[in-house]
């Protein structure tokens, strides 16, 4: 009996201060695609992240980070930048708030619906001095509220990665 009322209390206090998961891995689900997986020093490359809304709820805040993955931060002759941003939803695509390794939750837009997507895609530029024969990858951590007052995160979620060939 002592110890149902430990766990008890132990299940209390994770609830209370917010570290028991709220939510379920299926409320919403975060998708990556590339539109190359190569390409050349000077190239480009588009990486799409589609947020869907599995819940019965609306989406109404996302916080998303993007970062180069750690064999991609050991490369120091990959040399890449984030050169534009657009959002595209059901009704058509838009220029994002931001673009870069930042805060990309506002590019996922306003109120994501039950059963609906948003898809941010990134344009990945490779400069034209680029080393090659490196994997270029990154990797996300994001979170999640939904207007029934639950949210989820999620992470590390990993990129495609882009090999970064010499012609």
């Amino acid at each position: 009996m002592r110890r149902l009322g430990l766990a008890t209390v132990l299940g209390f206090l994770l609830a209370v201060f917010g570290l028991a998961p709220s939510a379920s891995a299926a409320d919403a689900d975060l998708t990556f695609a590339t539109d190359s997986a190569t390409t050349t020093p000077g190239g480009t490359v588009r990486l799409s992240m589609t947020l869907t809304n599995n819940k019965t709820y609306d989406i109404l805040f996302v916080y998303q980070t993007i970062d180069p993955t750690w064999l991609t931060t050991q490369r120091p002759d990959l040399k890449y930048s984030f050169t534009d941003c657009s959002l595209t939803t059901d009704t058509g695509s838009t220029p994002c708030s931001g673009t870069g390794p930042a805060n990309l939750g506002p590019n996922y837009g306003a109120t994501i619906p039950p059963g609906q997507s948003r898809t941010v895609t990134l344009t990945l530029q490779v400069s034209a001095d680029s080393g090659c024969n490196g994997n270029i990858g990154f990797y996300t951590y994001y979170y999640a509220e939904f207007s029934d007052t639950t949210n989820i995160s999620g992470g590390p979620v990993y990129t495609p990665e882009t090999r970064v060939l010499c012609a």
